[in-house]
């Protein structure tokens, strides 16, 4: 009779985990056993509310992001902050819009993440692309245009200022007032 495996589950993602300042990395947060959160729209938005204030994500820098049904991508440039604190305060963030608009319905998250350090220029361009295509990969949209929740700070305008774009803040669903 087979042995059956055993999991390390959620530590297995934590070994050799370190956070460097400055470093960019790509994060994976999925939801809570995989659920399909974030296919309602007024939950979509008020997640993306949550993350991309000033407050989630403390002195690091959010360089580009997709939300996903199912999960969030987030490419972020650390700060001074360890990169466990900063994806928590996120987390927390989004679970705390979530809880005021439907009260306590149980976790939204995961309790761990994927995490992936960034280590050069070329790397961080590809990983944004991969981030920001996320949508077009599931098919949930024919181009980026028709799905609302995602940015990039390469979408910017003068040297390191962003310009807002139309997006998840102003952007319903046709057939929606």
């Amino acid at each position: 009779m087979p042995c059956p495996v055993q999991s390390n589950g959620h530590r297995a993602l934590r070994i050799g985990r370190r956070s460097e300042a400055d470093r960019p990395y790509l994060v994976t947060a999925s939801t809570w056993k995989r659920r399909r959160l974030f296919t309602d729209f007024d939950n979509a938005r008020a997640a993306c509310c949550a993350f991309t204030s000033p407050r989630a994500a403390g002195d690091s820098r959010l360089l580009a992001w997709v939300l996903m049904p199912d999960h969030a991508h987030w490419l972020l440039q650390l700060g001074t902050e360890s990169l466990g604190r900063v994806v928590a305060r996120m987390k927390s963030a989004v679970s705390r819009n979530l809880h005021s608009q439907w009260g306590d319905a149980g976790p939204v998250w995961s309790n761990a993440f994927h995490d992936r350090a960034i280590r050069r220029d070329e790397d961080l361009h590809a990983a944004a692309r991969y981030v920001v295509a996320n949508p077009l990969r599931a098919g949930l949209c024919r181009s980026l245009g028709d799905y609302p929740f995602w940015d990039a700070v390469w979408l910017a305008g003068n040297e390191g200022e962003i310009q807002e774009r139309a997006c998840w803040r102003d952007w319903r669903p046709s057939g929606l007032p």
